[in-house]
């Protein structure tokens, strides 16, 4: 015996909430308006739905700043009722108002522009639009001047009200003529018969197919339990985007009957239609399988990734789903293929649309994964070919055309040149070479950031022998070295480790935030900021990445750098008045909101000292303006105070005067160009390409 897996009781679908709606009497359409105003159907009632583009107000003038619906009932008789939209909108005054007399005593209130017994008129648009119909009403509104204040609501107006079929979506629309703001829109879904209270005053109601989906196995049991002499038509279709339907199976059926559904066929934009074979009758529909895992494992599992063209692609799949696509670069080794991310943004997907790359060539190591619910669905490399053993370069175009590149790497982004022991790294300056001499793919190319692949294999595949033989030195020098300057050997591995948390106030402000980590990491310093691991913030979230390396940092005997910037303070205000800010509103990867939720109890409870050092620079932010708890750690202005913030952040291991001073000197130059250009409009700031 099956088991039931959901009972509908007139139609399709799960049960909806029943609702009961006012009936109004008569054919005719009305308006209605609050107190204080005065309004009426315009001429014709209906116009033509033209809205026209946004003017300038000439003075005060009503604009609708706010619509709502309800659902009524317009009856002609006691069971003969359709369903109807009825519309209500707020009313306020905008434009320019008279400033009150200077010589007047005390203050006052901006005036109207016009007489004070004059009235204000509007002639407000209301557009319906459903699959098969489009109407627009005028209405007519106005309200005398001396009840007018500016910016203030003035009252409300209401039309009863548009017809529309059962089940139908209806998208509304309000503005003025002339318009003078951006329309007002809404969608309203309409219930269909087993949403109505009232449904025995509706006559296309009256008589539906009873149905019930149950579990037969692995397949799905449709039951339509009818009278014998009951003919009623049943069409399971795909829904498609934009309310299209792709149908599948259709037939004309009489009395009950069962048909069976393989679990394979089972999708989420599966649906089932159902409707009396009468005249007029309604058709009642249902998508009983968006939410089962099955049918969305079967989904992902037909769909395919096919390119089109050198620069375009196809995502074939039954249903239309939300997924974002990224680029990601696909190294040889089985490796994890690493996001773009920057410089491509993640993007919406639309199934069954021609998308286009955003690059320039393809390249075997180039793929394309496509996302759902945080979980990588689909991944193809879509060009040809076995993948090279190239490095992606990321090229990034700083002030005064000052261009600055790193190498892709597992780990993160390595800036080239540098010390990091990765194979880009050791290559750096070769693979440099190589790319300005024209040896390298550009593969995409922004306004300030570009990528390019470098092959390496000229520098890989070298003889084995000379291979081991450098192994074999270098295993000796470090082995000299470790045995002639042991505490220079020490030196690097105990490095002190510094946390840089900032506010992602804008891309300049990012800009010198990774110059400033960088020019850190050459002192040296062990920096950890989450602009170099945006890869690992994307998989653990911000507040979880955020805890896991302060625990680490502060483990280590390291210390915390708190960057303060405009945005930073505001953030730090948020919390300290008791609302700590939502995560999603300040980006997916600002560290510095989640931070605070653990770093703000070290400061309040007086263990800050030794493990925080604060940050702002100079002309940015005054010190004065970081909220007084946060200045219970040291607090320098960069670079002005660079010396005592370089001896703060190397603490118990403070270097020599003469290695301290290089250090300020090699930071300072580091910080003051990207300082500089973010007090340039953002125009000059780009550079000669900024408008390309």
């Amino acid at each position: 015996m099956p088991v039931s897996w959901f009972l509908l009781s007139l139609a399709l679908g799960r049960n909806p909430v029943v609702i009961s709606l006012e009936r109004t009497v008569g054919p005719r359409d009305a308006a209605r308006c609050s107190p204080g105003l005065s309004c009426q159907l315009g001429v014709g009632n209906d116009v033509l739905c033209l809205p026209g583009s946004i003017e300038s107000a000439p003075g005060p003038v009503l604009v609708p700043t706010y619509m709502q619906t309800e659902l009524v009932l317009r009856c002609h008789q006691e069971t003969s009722c359709d369903l109807c939209v009825r519309v209500t909108i707020r009313l306020a005054a905008h434009g320019h108002w008279e400033e009150p007399n200077e010589k007047s005593e005390g203050a006052a209130e901006p005036e109207l522009k016009v007489p004070r017994n004059a009235s204000l008129q509007a002639q407000v648009v209301l557009t319906f639009h459903t699959y098969s119909t489009t109407r627009c009403v005028l209405l007519e509104v106005q309200v005398p001047a001396a009840q007018v204040l500016p910016g203030q609501a003035v009252g409300s107006l209401v039309f009863d009200c548009f017809e529309a079929a059962l089940g139908a979506e209806v998208r509304i629309w309000a503005y003025t003529q002339p318009r003078y703001q951006k329309e007002l829109n809404l969608t309203q879904q309409l219930p269909d018969c087993r949403g109505l209270e009232v449904r025995d005053s509706i006559q296309s109601c009256w008589v539906l197919p009873w149905l019930s989906v149950a579990a037969d196995g692995d397949n799905v049991r449709l039951v339509l339990n009818v009278s014998e002499e009951q003919h009623f038509g049943l069409l399971l279709y795909w829904s498609q985007a934009q309310g299209a339907l792709k149908p599948w199976w259709h037939r004309n059926l009489t009395g009950p009957q069962t048909i069976i559904l393989n679990h394979t066929d089972l999708v989420p934009c599966l649906c089932i239609q159902v409707w009396p074979l009468e005249t007029d009758s309604v058709r009642t529909s249902t998508c009983p399988f968006k939410d089962d895992p099955r049918a969305h494992r079967n989904l992902w599992r037909a769909a395919r990734l096919q390119l089109l063209s050198p620069r375009s692609w196809w995502l074939d799949a039954p249903c239309s789903l939300p997924a974002e696509v990224i680029l990601c670069w696909q190294s040889p080794g089985g490796v994890p293929c690493q996001p773009l991310i920057p410089p491509l943004p993640l993007g919406n997907v639309t199934m069954n649309k021609a998308i286009e790359f955003p690059v320039l060539k393809g390249h075997p190591n180039l793929c394309v994964q496509v996302r759902s619910w945080d979980k990588v669905q689909l991944q193809e490399c879509l060009w040809s070919g076995p993948l090279k053993d190239d490095v992606l370069l990321v090229e990034t175009q700083g002030p005064q055309e000052n261009r600055s590149f790193c190498a892709l790497e597992p780990s993160g982004c390595i800036p080239l040149p540098s010390r990091a022991a990765t194979r880009a790294a050791r290559l750096g300056e070769q693979l440099l070479q190589d790319l300005h001499a024209g040896h390298c793919l550009q593969l995409w190319d922004g306004d300030i950031r570009a990528l390019w692949a470098c092959p390496v294999d000229k520098y890989v595949h070298k003889r084995w022998a000379l291979v081991w033989l450098a192994c074999l030195l270098l295993a000796a020098a470090l082995l000299l070295l470790l045995l002639l300057h042991k505490d220079r050997g020490k030196a690097a591995p105990g490095a002190r480790a510094a946390l840089l948390l900032y506010s992602a106030d804008n891309a300049a402000f990012e800009r010198l935030v990774g110059a400033l980590a960088s020019a850190l990491s050459r002192i040296p310093l062990r920096v950890a900021v989450d602009l170099w691991s945006r890869r690992e913030m994307s998989a653990q979230g911000p507040l979880a990445w955020l805890h896991a390396r302060r625990r680490q940092t502060l483990q280590e005997r390291g210390v915390v750098v708190l960057l303060f910037s405009p945005g930073a303070v505001a953030l730090c205000r948020e919390w300290l008045q008791g609302e700590p800010p939502v995560l999603e509103v300040h980006g997916p990867h600002d560290s510095f909101a989640a931070s605070l939720s653990c770093v703000l109890p070290d400061f309040l409870q007086g263990r800050a000292p030794g493990r925080y050092v604060g940050a702002c620079f100079d002309g940015l932010l005054a010190p004065d303006a970081v909220p007084a708890p946060f200045r219970a750690a040291p607090l320098f202005s960069l670079p002005s105070q660079l010396r005592g913030f370089l001896g703060a952040l190397h603490g118990s291991t403070t270097a020599r005067p003469r290695r301290l001073e290089d250090s300020v000197e090699q930071v300072a130059c580091a910080l003051r160009p990207v300082l500089d250009s973010c007090f340039r409009p953002p125009a000059a700031r780009d550079g000669p390409e900024g408008g390309t």
